[in-house]
């Protein structure tokens, strides 16, 4: 395992990135993904915003090519990580984007950090993910059955049934089921311990909060303590979409991140 540690003293891994785009002087856009994703789910982003924005798409600890350690981890922990490797990367503020596990990440990072934010974009994401022991028995399931236990429920859950019947089910489900189980069931315990709910009011950073109205996981009454928790938040609804908006309606989001980029700074 890689590690270098931060300014805090904590112990961060090196994640894996791509890395697109080089806009001279436009501030740099770092993508943090779902729980058991890798960063090609950014793909539909990548393209069009690197016409603008220099883009770090980033593997979190214990998924795609990052590494793997054991676990538990906690959400301080990932944030940390993601924050390294700006450092690595010479990266002093970035636009910060995340889904799901990645929305938690980059409130981490907002609340730890806010001098590194220039804006904050949250999609289909919580500032509380259910129930506790949900997560833990979860992560149990995963270390004793492996991600192929649940990827072809999770892909079920990302997309709407007319959109992933024609092929995302069975590619996202590839793409769980390729997931390091120790780094989906580490995850797993991160999402049980996480509440922001108390320090939402403390976020500075210019946030566009973005539910999917046909979100299983996250549903819009769920993201929308996002928008009325973060000061000045604009929450906005995109439909027809289930989890992964971003690649259900990337055209729709990709306006959406631009605009709120262009505004923020």
């Amino acid at each position: 395992m890689t590690e270098n540690t931060t300014n805090s003293g904590r112990s961060a891994v090196r994640l894996d990135v791509k890395l697109t785009g080089e806009t001279a002087d436009a501030i740099p856009v770092v993508l943090i993904g779902s729980l058991g994703s890798d960063r090609s789910m950014w793909e539909e982003q990548i393209g069009p915003l690197s016409e603008k924005w220099p883009l770090i798409a980033v593997d979190l600890r214990g998924h795609g090519a990052s590494p793997v350690p054991d676990g538990p981890y906690s959400m301080p922990a990932l944030a940390a990580d993601v924050l390294a490797t700006l450092d690595d990367l010479r990266v002093r503020r970035a636009h910060v984007v995340g889904l799901s596990l990645g929305g938690a990440i980059a409130q981490q990072i907002a609340l730890d950090a806010p001098e590194r934010v220039t804006s904050l974009t949250l999609v289909s994401t919580a500032a509380k993910f259910g129930e506790e022991q949900t997560w833990r028995d979860k992560a149990a399931t995963v270390r004793s059955e492996g991600t192929k236990a649940l990827a072809d429920t999770v892909a079920h859950n990302w997309f709407t049934p007319t959109f992933g019947e024609a092929g995302a089910f069975a590619e996202y489900e590839a793409m769980v089921s390729a997931c390091p189980d120790e780094g989906y069931a580490a995850c797993c315990e991160a999402l049980a311990e996480f509440d922001s709910r108390p320090r939402l009011g403390e976020i500075s950073a210019p946030t566009l909060v973005i539910s999917a109205a046909d979100d299983p996981s996250t549903p819009p009454d769920v993201v929308r303590v996002l928008a009325d928790g973060i000061p000045g938040a604009r929450l906005e609804s995109v439909s027809p979409a289930a989890h992964l908006v971003n690649v259900e309606q990337a055209a729709v989001v990709n306006q959406l991140l631009a605009d709120h980029f262009t505004a923020a700074v």
